[in-house]
């Protein structure tokens, strides 16, 4: 292996242990990563033959899924592992029921890898968009264990492409085959020579279908925000997105708002219920306790909630089903989030300015379903203007939902090449 990356990776090892001393995200991340082989001997055991499927994060696990509820469904005997390298994706899912193992992934160094793979002794590789570890991947074709990427997507800016990118070009061609989102993916890879590449599709349309399908009810929905106007959500909110929509929600009272922070603790909870002005907000474990405690009727005291804010992990897909309009964090940061979520309730949605790496953004702005807005200014203009004219917001929902609906298919067409031969 090449000496410059090890070296790489063996000082990334040593930062992210040093940052786990001030961290309680990274420490668990390392006290996972050491727990990695008691899990795969107590839960494979020596079973061999398991389907690997790697994750970085909840957000590609989420586009993975389909792809392992069918595998579950049609193959109970075939044992599942599932790994993830960051911990807002683990701590999620670690106890996911339709697989056999979920663990963190050890850093990409050359005796973690033999030992990792010696113990997941795995027949099948398949990675989730992202995650291109070298020493993985090449002791994955050492041992000829078939290896796959779903979901994938690529730029001209990144390092396969660029000159001096030889190793990295030689990491791909440890994939068997590819499955990419675009066929702008696929003629950038047939530049360096890897033709073994399907334009599938992207894994993500079909689970927000699905979990469109699945209906989780909600206490107290619908219900909550009937006496308002229209009622506003905002999924994996950071705070420099609130500095964007709050100020337009405390400046519309007949706007009612749900908001699911990305992260959160007690404090961060606190303070951005602190940021409202007018009406009543709520916790949304408050509203349902009172919901409950009220025979799951909305009482007299709570018919004028105006916010909820969500602190609880798996409620927000559900509930993007009751708003009218949708803002999607992470474009004032490292990237939005998953906006076909809230695309597939046939609404429009609103995100920042940072998405150049995510193909449904441009896709959905193209179409009519999607805006981006860079100041609280724009967002202002944008939200009035859908919010004033019931047949914009009409048109703009459709499109956005007609978009999800046009894209169906990636799981399908994977399975089939990869488990139905």
């Amino acid at each position: 292996m090449n000496i410059i990356y090890d070296t790489a990776i063996a000082l990334y090892s040593l930062a992210a242990r040093c940052a786990s001393l001030r961290s309680a995200k990274i420490k668990k991340m390392i006290r996972g990563q050491h727990h990695t082989p008691v899990v795969l001997r107590r839960r494979l055991g020596t079973r061999p033959g398991c389907i690997w499927f790697h994750a970085s994060s909840l957000g590609e696990f989420e586009q993975g899924r389909p792809m392992i509820e069918r595998l579950r469904r049609e193959h109970p005997e075939r044992p599942i592992l599932v790994s993830f390298f960051s911990p807002s994706g683990f701590e999620v899912r670690k106890n996911f029921p339709l697989v056999d193992a979920v663990v963190y992934l050890p850093f990409d160094r050359p005796g973690e890898v033999r030992r990792f793979l010696d113990l997941a002794r795995p027949s099948m590789a398949i990675f989730i968009k992202y995650e291109f570890w070298s020493n993985y991947l090449f002791e994955l074709r050492r041992r000829r264990i078939p290896t796959y990427i779903i979901s994938a997507i690529f730029r001209p800016g990144q390092r396969f492409f660029r000159p001096g990118g030889g190793l990295f070009r030689d990491t791909l061609r440890c994939f068997n085959h590819m499955y990419v989102q675009d066929e702008r993916s696929r003629l950038l890879l047939g530049k360096i020579g890897i033709d073994n590449v399907t334009v599938a599709g992207d894994t993500r349309f079909d689970r927000v279908t699905d979990v469109m399908k699945s209906r989780v009810e909600i206490p107290g929905f619908p219900g909550f925000g009937r006496g308002f106007r229209n009622i506003l959500i905002a999924g994996s909110s950071w705070e420099a997105d609130e500095d964007i929509y709050v100020p337009w929600i405390n400046n519309h009272p007949d706007i009612a708002f749900i908001i699911a922070p990305h992260e959160f603790n007690e404090t961060r909870l606190e303070a951005l219920r602190n940021r409202f002005t007018g009406g009543l907000v709520l916790l949304l474990s408050e509203w349902i306790r009172e919901i409950k405690a009220n025979n799951g009727v909305i009482p007299p005291y709570l018919a004028d909630t105006r916010g909820l804010i969500i602190d609880s992990f798996g409620k927000l897909s559900s509930l993007y089903r009751y708003a009218d309009i949708a803002y999607i964090g992470g474009g004032f940061g490292a990237g939005i989030h998953n906006l076909n979520e809230a695309a597939v309730y046939g609404m429009p949605v609103i995100f920042g300015p940072n998405h150049s790496k995510f193909k449904e953004a441009s896709d959905l702005i193209d179409c009519g379903g999607g805006f981006e807005v860079s100041s609280p200014s724009a967002f202002n203009a944008t939200a009035d203007k859908l919010l004033a004219d019931p047949e914009i917001l009409r048109r703009s929902g459709t499109a956005a939902g007609e978009y999800i609906r046009r894209n169906l298919g990636a799981t399908d067409l994977i399975y089939a090449d990869l488990f139905s031969k």
